[in-house]
């Protein structure tokens, strides 16, 4: 195995901790995550050579991989009958970034689940990659203008309907 290859390895490892957390955000479910996390480690190991280092960093060309892959999913699952609900494990890592200090975390995160899958996405990717809205938007292959305008929806959304369950 070369040096190079070895090293794409490693780097790749030491990002699967944040594409897990991303996943579950966007696939609420644990077990639909790690196979999401894993489908993504797979493809880049089979496109390691499609990576370009000095273009940009490996996470957000692992952040696209996985939102490609996810947005597959859902594509084929369509056709699929779904089952109903998310996962408990999606409030153990939910966005750090809450509204209020007294909402309740599974609120904050029922209100991430009904929010446009559009919203949802570039939410995620922000807040949960740590990404800049620079990184982000090239993830998720918009202008940035188009990104802040779906994150400013989205927390307007967000704002909105966590204030409706507190009263």
């Amino acid at each position: 195995m070369s040096a190079a290859r070895l090293t794409f390895q490693n780097e790749l490892k030491a990002h699967l901790p944040i594409l897990r957390r991303v996943a579950l955000g966007l696939t609420r479910n644990a077990a639909a995550a790690d196979d999401l996390t894993q489908d993504c480690a797979e493809r880049a190991l089979r496109k390691h050579r499609l990576y370009q280092a000095d273009k940009s960093g490996m996470r957000p060309w692992l952040i696209t991989m996985l939102i490609n892959l996810h947005r597959n999913q859902i594509r084929a699952a369509q056709s699929r009958p779904q089952s109903a609900g998310g996962d408990p494990e999606i409030l153990q890592t939910a966005a750090p970034d809450v509204l209020h200090a007294r909402l309740d975390l599974a609120d904050t995160a029922r209100a991430i689940e009904h929010l446009p899958e559009d919203q949802r996405e570039a939410l995620l990717t922000v807040v949960l990659s740590g990404m800049s809205y620079k990184e982000a938007a090239e993830c998720l292959a918009l202008p940035i203008g188009t990104l802040m305008s779906r994150l400013g929806r989205a927390r307007a959304a967000l704002r909105k309907t966590l204030k409706e369950e507190a009263r």
